[in-house]
C-alpha cells in the first residue's frame, strides 16, 4: 500500500484551514474546481480529482496562491483553456503557473512525493519548456530564501512533520539536466508519471 494517502492530505489541510479559513479539501469525481460557500455549502471547497494525490497538491498549491477576493469566485476567477492550446496558447499557461507549480514542488517534496511539470496540453504534444521548468525552479528558490506565503509555509510545516522529511533544501530542487550525471540522481522529477491528469487555471 501507498504511504500517500490522499485522506492524510484532506486530514492535515483540513485541520489547518477548516475553521480558520471555512475552506476544506474535498475529493472529487470529476475535474478539479474551486468552489466558494453559498446558500448550499457553507464552506469553501477545494475539490481534486479522483483521490489522485498529486491532483489534491496541485489545487491546493493554486488555493494558496489566490488572493482573499479571488477566493471568493468560482475557481478563484480564471477561465480554463482545455487542451490543445497553441504555441502562444500554452506560453500564456506557463506565466501564470509558475508560482502554482513552484509551491505544488514544494508541497510535494514536504510530503516526500514526487513531482512532475504539468504542461496539460497533451493532444497539442506540447511538454513543459525547460525555460519554464527554470523559471519554476527559480521561483522555489526565491521562496526558500525570503519564505514561503503564509498557508503554503502552513502547510509545508504540516506535512514535513507528518511525513517526517525535515526541513525543504535547495538540493530538493535540482533539474535533472542542471548536472552530467542525468535524470537518475534525481528520483523525485524521474520518476515515471502518475496515471492522471491534473487540471490547471489560465488567466483572463
Amino acid at each position: 500500500m501507498s504511504t500517500h494517502q490522499y485522506q492524510d492530505l484532506i486530514r492535515l489541510f483540513n485541520g489547518q484551514f477548516e475553521h480558520s479559513l471555512n475552506t476544506v479539501l474535498v475529493r472529487g469525481d470529476d475535474e478539479p474546481v474551486y468552489l466558494p460557500a453559498d446558500a448550499e455549502h457553507p464552506q469553501h471547497r477545494i475539490i481534486f480529482a479522483h483521490g489522485f494525490f498529486s491532483s489534491a497538491l496541485h489545487e491546493i498549491s493554486h488555493w494558496c496562491v489566490a488572493g482573499a477576493k479571488r477566493r471568493t469566485q468560482v475557481d478563484f476567477g480564471y477561465w480554463y483553456k482545455p487542451d490543445g492550446r497553441t504555441a502562444e496558447e500554452q506560453a500564456l499557461f506557463e506565466s501564470v503557473e509558475v508560482k502554482p507549480q513552484s509551491l505544488e514542488w514544494m508541497l510535494s517534496v514536504a510530503c516526500g512525493h514526487r513531482f512532475h511539470f504539468s504542461a496539460d496540453n497533451l493532444s497539442a504534444q506540447i511538454g513543459a519548456s525547460r525555460g519554464f521548468e527554470a523559471r519554476v525552479q527559480r521561483q522555489v528558490l526565491h521562496y526558500l530564501e525570503v519564505g514561503l506565503p503564509s498557508r503554503a509555509g502552513l502547510l509545508v510545516e504540516a506535512f514535513s512533520d507528518f511525513y517526517g522529511t525535515g526541513a525543504l533544501e535547495t538540493g530538493a530542487f535540482a533539474l535533472p539536466y542542471d548536472t552530467e550525471a542525468g535524470p537518475a540522481v534525481f528520483p523525485v522529477l524521474a520518476a515515471a508519471l502518475e496515471p492522471e491528469q491534473e487540471r490547471d487555471l489560465v488567466s483572463a
